[in-house]
């Protein structure tokens, strides 16, 4: 019994030593940590596209004429070899009471110079009928001999002359009288031209396909060669993507590609088709001059997935690079420089320890483990300066990956 209170003062300062001991220890950092796993890693590249039919055409007015109105509407079928309209030829001008009156005095003139050209026809004619009895009369005298040859020979072209002013004067009748008709004619179709527009040229569809633009609708005159319509097939879409220049020599003719947000709940397939040669000078929103290259991309999902898109329509286009669907990948976030390669701080036992690794590929989100971790293993996410070799960690449990 006399042994009691050292007993108690023996178990009290047990106990003070043990909580003294343990405040000296130093305590363990909170960390976040992430395992070393196996799965699917690609490199890629994003860019925003958009879709665009892959062949269009425009159809043009064959010949200058008054154009029909195209009853056609943006979404309407149009079918190869049938007419979308039609043309005829220009309807004539307006006269007005003036100019009415001013064509009809033109007419009246006409008509009096063809009055005045049978006039010289006449007159002509009698010249040259007089100077063919001259003619007859002298060729009597020479063979007679009571004139010389030299006579004869001046009425043979005096007759030659006549008879050519004969026919120049008949000729200039003929032309009055066909003047004279010009003038009537043109009246005469500035009345009656309405109502009678004469043959019609028809406008004919190159290929079948739906309307993607009306450029010329109402009816009116049009010159050879101006657009009225651009069709094209809607069902054959591509997606023109314009990549940046050191994005683009990563890509390849063949590269997969997928579509996200566009509007469906599926993301959708494609392969890269085209890579144009050029590349040119693009504004971005923060004023930058960027060379950019367009990318040209086929569809490979069926057509019944994205059937409801169509001309010009948005898309986000992921461009795969490099994938591989079973590597040893690290989390990003773990990862830091260390010397010249890489390395991660791994969680053994609550302690941390510094680990270099050798990386293959790596993306925004993982890297390629090639040496230096094992699947199952767990690494410090985001370490920073307070996190040394040897120290004492613990995970935190609310810490965001």
């Amino acid at each position: 019994m006399k042994w009691k209170p050292w007993i108690w003062i023996i178990v009290l300062l047990a106990v003070t030593v043990t909580f003294v001991v343990r405040g000296l220890q130093p305590k363990p950092t909170l960390v976040g940590l992430g395992a070393v796993d196996r799965g699917p890693l690609a490199i890629t590249v994003e860019e925003e596209g958009k879709t665009r039919v892959a062949d269009r055409f425009v159809i043009s007015a064959p010949v200058a004429g008054y154009l029909a109105r195209i009853p056609l509407d943006v979404g309407d079928s149009v079918v190869e070899g049938r007419a979308i309209t039609s043309l005829t030829p220009a309807r004539p001008v307006f006269l007005d009471t003036r100019s009415r009156a001013e064509t009809e005095a033109r007419i009246a003139a006409a008509e009096a110079a063809v009055r005045t050209a049978e006039q010289q026809v006449r007159a002509a004619e009698a010249d040259a009928s007089l100077a063919k009895t001259q003619l007859a009369r002298i060729r009597k005298l020479v063979d007679s001999g009571d004139m010389p040859n030299e006579a004869l020979d001046r009425a043979r072209t005096q007759a030659d002359q006549t008879e050519a002013a004969a026919a120049a004067a008949r000729s200039a009748v003929e032309q009055a009288r066909n003047a004279a008709e010009a003038l009537r004619v043109s009246l005469r179709e500035t009345t009656a031209g309405a109502n009678n527009p004469g043959e019609s040229v028809p406008v004919i569809a190159p290929v079948s396909g739906r309307v993607l633009r009306v450029i010329r609708k109402s009816e009116g005159i049009v010159q050879a060669g101006e657009p009225l319509v651009e069709v094209a097939n809607a069902r054959a879409l591509e997606v023109e993507v314009e990549l940046l220049s050191a994005d683009a020599v990563r890509v390849a003719p063949g590269t997969r590609v997928e579509f996200l947000r566009w509007g469906g709940a599926q993301p959708l397939e494609g392969r890269v088709r085209r890579i144009e040669p050029a590349a040119f000078t693009k504004i971005s929103a923060l004023g930058v001059e960027e060379q950019r290259v367009r990318v040209i991309v086929d569809f490979t999902s069926p057509q019944k997935q994205w059937e409801r898109l169509g001309d010009g329509y948005r898309v986000e286009a992921r461009f795969f690079l490099w994938e591989q669907s079973d590597v040893l990948k690290v989390p990003a976030t773990a990862l830091f420089p260390h010397q010249d390669g890489w390395a991660v701080f791994v969680a053994d036992q609550g302690v941390a320890r510094l680990r270099p690794v050798t990386l293959g590929r790596r993306n925004g989100l993982a890297g390629q483990v090639l040496e230096g971790l094992s699947e199952g293993e767990k690494v410090i996410l985001h370490p920073d300066t307070s996190i040394k070799d040897g120290i004492l960690v613990t995970e935190n449990v609310d810490a965001v990956q």
